[in-house]
């Protein structure tokens, strides 16, 4: 899997090519930075490596009187790790719940009906993993663990039913897209 960083801006440039400015202004438009900062020299950096491994590929190109720009185009090999990242995302769960929200932004990589096998697949994912830590209070409680470590095994819990609501959201709002 890519990091972070390198998924939202191969997402960026997979919908359309940008250079650095237009892809740091993106950002600011879409508010990442209230859920997932991403410093400006981050951008240039990922950009460099994204480009080293040839998951995208950037032009020089001249606009009337201003400095040349680099613009960057994504490469096949840049939108299968972006494909399979997402789907790595999707079909597992993480703590990190910025990793889903990054893949939630970039699903329409995908035709509707692998977005929707792909969303199916994470709620029945989700449920199971919920299930299996709901288990647990119980014993928890009867081996008399902290208060602490029972709030935060609860605490996972709501984590892992706020994901099943998203993912359920937009699992409902691609199917209306068939319509």
């Amino acid at each position: 899997m890519i990091s972070k960083p390198a998924i939202m801006l191969l997402g960026l440039i997979n919908e359309r090519e940008l250079n650095a400015y237009e892809i740091i202004k993106q950002l600011s438009y879409m508010n990442v930075k209230w859920w997932f900062n991403i410093a400006d020299s981050t951008v240039y950096a990922t950009l460099k490596a994204l480009e080293r491994k040839n998951y995208i590929v950037g032009k020089t190109k001249k606009i009337g009187n201003m400095p040349n720009r680099t613009i960057y185009t994504i490469t096949k090999e840049g939108k299968e790790k972006l494909k399979d990242t997402i789907k790595e995302i999707c079909i597992l769960f993480d703590y990190d719940t910025v990793l889903f929200s990054i893949a939630a932004f970039y699903i329409d990589v995908f035709e509707v009906e692998e977005r929707i096998y792909l969303l199916d697949k994470r709620i029945k994912y989700l449920n199971q993993y919920l299930k299996g830590i709901e288990k647990q209070l119980p014993k928890l409680k009867e081996n008399r663990v902290p208060y602490n470590h029972i709030d935060n095994v609860k605490r996972m819990i709501e984590i892992i039913k706020a994901e099943i609501c998203g993912a359920e959201k937009l699992l409902e709002d691609t199917k209306n897209i068939k319509r």
